[in-house]
């Protein structure tokens, strides 16, 4: 949770913050790992500068695996599959796919694989081989399967007033301890009463 630009919400960062504060009065939380602000799911925090630095050092090589579960309208034309395009950051709040090798752009690589449908929506598990800004979103929405929900890239649909996209398992190497870590947030059951929201959205719409 982060707060929003102007507020004076408390955000997650506040929060662990203040955690650590309980042992270490000048103690803060560092962001190792974060997501969009309408993405929910796992975030990492280190808890001093050394952490952080041991983290960030090697951060490609010490993550082996990253998993998000998403919502979208439709249906990829394939069980599975792997997106593999090039995106520019156009703004700092858009993101566009551009031919490859465009001047400025990044390659982005997400494999996704179907584990559920409903008549108009397909829940996916997707796993990042790159982690470029807002890539799952912007590869989705150019397959004519935008995240439900995300209006910026192109979403008709709003079932749960949310991005529905959820950062579903981190799998990392211990900074210090010879130790593999998995983080796991188990996602919400989206796709349950998914098509019940979607009609009832769609009344208050022409109402």
């Amino acid at each position: 949770m982060i707060a929003a630009e102007g507020s004076r919400g408390r955000s997650l960062y506040d929060m662990v913050t203040a955690h650590i504060q309980r042992r270490n009065a000048r103690g803060r939380a560092a962001l190792v790992h974060r997501l969009d602000r309408d993405t929910s799911g796992i975030m990492i925090f280190a808890t001093d500068a050394r952490t952080k630095t041991a983290l960030m050092a090697h951060w490609n090589e010490a993550l082996t695996r990253r998993l998000y579960t998403a919502l979208v309208e439709g249906c990829p034309p394939h069980e599975e599959g792997l997106l593999d395009s090039w995106l520019l950051e156009s703004s700092p709040s858009r993101v566009l796919e551009v031919p490859a090798g465009s001047r400025g752009a990044q390659r982005a690589l997400t494999r996704y694989r179907i584990i559920g449908k409903s008549e108009h929506f397909t829940l996916l598990e997707l796993s990042l081989e790159t982690g470029r800004r807002h890539q799952i979103r912007v590869q989705l929405a150019s397959i004519g399967c935008p995240v439900a929900g995300d209006e910026r890239y192109a979403a008709v649909s709003d079932p749960y007033q949310r991005l529905c996209l959820h950062a579903s398992l981190l799998e990392l190497q211990h900074p210090f301890a010879n130790q593999l870590l998995c983080l796991e947030s188990p996602v919400q059951p989206f796709a349950a009463n998914t098509a019940e929201r979607y009609n009832l959205a769609q009344k208050s719409r022409r109402s």
